[in-house]
């Protein structure tokens, strides 16, 4: 099962889940979202602001792909480029972070760490462009039938178990931050050498039973 990781583009922005293409609810705040929704065509908006991003910043989110379906992605940017952010009860974003706007893996691939490999892309990149840390808003209700809210905000669960700390609590809207320097020492040279062998595997001789060697008889001196 090969497992590709690459940089948002507008091309590739094109591989989101459809509600995901059309979704701005980060990019616009709450009146100007509402009123590209009502307009008919919110994916103009987000292209628009995905290639000004890009112009202006760089890079703001990977994808990942399995045997060349997509099957997750996240959007990150500096809360500046991210009006919603203000929204929360728990805003604002420290100076010294960008913002991990969401993330999600198709129900199809979940469970198999492409979270965690989402997030250690994003940390690598941002490293790079020397951001000390990444912040994200969770939401502590997520899934919960009571109160089904949206989902455009990721699990607060999922930020917890990548590495993420709570920095400001609040019983729905968490923000959650994880320094870089965590976030590139997951890996060991072990973990990382499984996982290479595992993915030179097919899944098929993954499931073949090994046969025993026939046994050999030994000889008397």
């Amino acid at each position: 099962m090969s497992r590709r990781l690459v940089s948002l583009t507008l091309d590739t922005l094109e591989d989101l889940p459809r509600p995901c293409r059309q979704c701005v609810y980060w990019e616009l705040d709450p009146v100007s979202a509402d009123r590209a929704c009502a307009a008919g065509d919110p994916g103009l908006e987000k292209e628009a602001w995905v290639s000004q991003t890009l112009l202006e910043w760089g890079s703001c989110g990977k994808l990942i792909y399995v045997d060349g379906m997509p099957a997750g992605f996240v959007m990150y940017a500096p809360p500046a480029y991210v009006p919603r952010s203000m929204a929360f009860p728990t805003s604002p974003v420290s100076a010294d972070a960008a913002l991990l706007m969401t993330a999600n893996v198709v129900p199809a691939f979940a469970g198999g760490g492409l979270g965690r490999m989402l997030v250690q892309g994003v940390a690598r990149d941002l490293t790079k462009r020397g951001i000390k840390a990444i912040e994200a808003f969770g939401d502590a209700k997520f899934g919960d039938a009571a109160d089904p809210g949206g989902t455009c905000v990721a699990p607060a669960d999922f930020f917890l178990s990548v590495g993420f700390k709570t920095v400001r609590p609040h019983p729905r809207y968490p923000r959650l931050r994880l320094e870089l320097r965590t976030a590139l020492s997951w890996k060991s040279d072990v973990e990382y050498a499984l996982e290479k062998l595992l993915g030179s595997m097919s899944p098929e001789s993954l499931l073949r039973p090994v046969r025993p060697a026939p046994a050999t008889r030994s000889t008397a001196g």
